[in-house]
C-alpha cells in the first residue's frame, strides 16, 4: 500500500487472501482463497463474508464456484455454478474465478509452460441454460450499480457493512438474531441464497415493521412472518423492502 501510494496511486485496491483488523484502511480487497466447488463450499462463503463484514473490512468477495475440483462438463456441477453466481450477484464484489477441469495439455518444460492450464470458465462454458441464467443475472447486478454506490460510499464513510446479518438492520426482532440462511444486501434488499442441491422452495422469514415484495412474483408480505417461496434454479429468492423497487 505504502509503496503504491508513493508511486502516485491516489485510489489503492489489493485483491488479497488474507487481512486481519484495520486492513480495510489500506485498500484491502479480501477473498476467501482456494476453496472447493462444493455447495458445503459455498455455505461457509456465506458464512464467512458476513463475518467478514461485521469485522470492518466491506470489500469482500469469493470465486464464484469455487476454485478446486469442478469440471464444466459436469451437470450437477452447473447447479452449483449457478446458485453461486446468483449469491456473487449480492456480494460486495462479483467476481467469477476457478482452476476447472477437464485441464488443458503442458505445452513445455520450462518457465511458465511447465504449468498446466485449466478448462474455459466464462459463462458461455457450460452451456445455453446455464449462460442464459448467468447473463441475467450480470445484467442485474448490473442495474444495481447506483444503489451499491450508495452502499460502498456508506462503508467508506461509516463503515457500513454492504452484506450483513439480519439483525444489524433489525435488532429488536428476536428471530433476526437466530436466522443463519439470509443476509441483507444494504438495507433494502433481503437475500436468501440456495445453498443446497435440489431446493425447490425455501422458508424465508420477513423481518417485523416493514412490508416485503418478492421482486419475482409482485407479491407483497407484512413483516413478522415467515413465507415460503419456489427456487427455481434461475431464482434466487428475494425481498425489497416498503417502496423500494428491484427490476428481476
Amino acid at each position: 500500500f505504502d509503496g503504491m501510494r508513493a508511486e502516485g496511486q491516489e485510489e489503492v485496491v489489493n485483491l488479497l487472501r488474507c487481512a486481519w483488523a484495520g486492513s480495510q484502511k489500506y485498500g484491502a480487497l479480501v477473498w476467501s482463497g482456494d476453496i472447493h466447488s462444493t455447495f458445503e463450499s459455498l455455505q461457509n462463503q456465506f458464512a464467512a463474508g458476513l463475518n467478514m463484514g461485521l469485522s470492518g473490512i466491506p470489500w469482500w468477495t469469493t470465486d464464484i464456484g469455487g476454485f478446486f475440483g469442478a469440471n464444466i462438463y459436469d451437470e450437477d456441477y452447473h447447479e452449483v455454478f449457478v446458485r453461486w453466481f446468483e449469491y456473487g450477484t449480492f456480494c460486495p464484489v462479483m467476481r467469477l474465478h476457478g482452476y476447472r477441469m477437464p485441464y488443458q495439455p503442458q505445452y513445455g518444460t520450462t518457465g511458465g509452460a511447465e504449468c498446466v492450464s485449466g478448462a474455459p470458465n466464462e459463462i458461455w462454458s457450460y452451456g445455453e441454460e446455464v449462460y442464459e441464467i448467468c447473463k441475467k443475472y450480470i445484467e442485474l447486478r448490473e442495474s444495481m450499480r447506483p444503489y451499491i454506490r450508495t452502499l460502498m460510499e456508506a462503508a467508506h464513510e461509516k463503515g457500513t457493512p454492504i452484506m450483513r446479518p439480519m439483525f444489524y438492520d433489525f435488532p429488536e426482532d428476536k428471530v433476526c438474531w437466530e436466522n443463519e440462511s439470509q443476509y441483507m444486501f444494504g438495507a433494502d434488499i433481503l437475500v436468501a441464497p440456495v445453498m443446497e442441491r435440489g431446493q425447490k422452495t425455501k422458508e424465508v422469514y420477513l423481518p417485523k415493521g416493514s412490508t416485503w415484495t418478492n421482486p419475482w412474483t409482485g407479491e407483497s408480505y407484512e413483516g413478522g412472518q415467515t413465507v415460503t417461496v419456489e427456487t427455481p434454479l434461475e431464482q434466487i429468492p428475494l425481498f425489497t423492502k416498503d417502496n423500494f423497487r428491484l427490476e428481476v
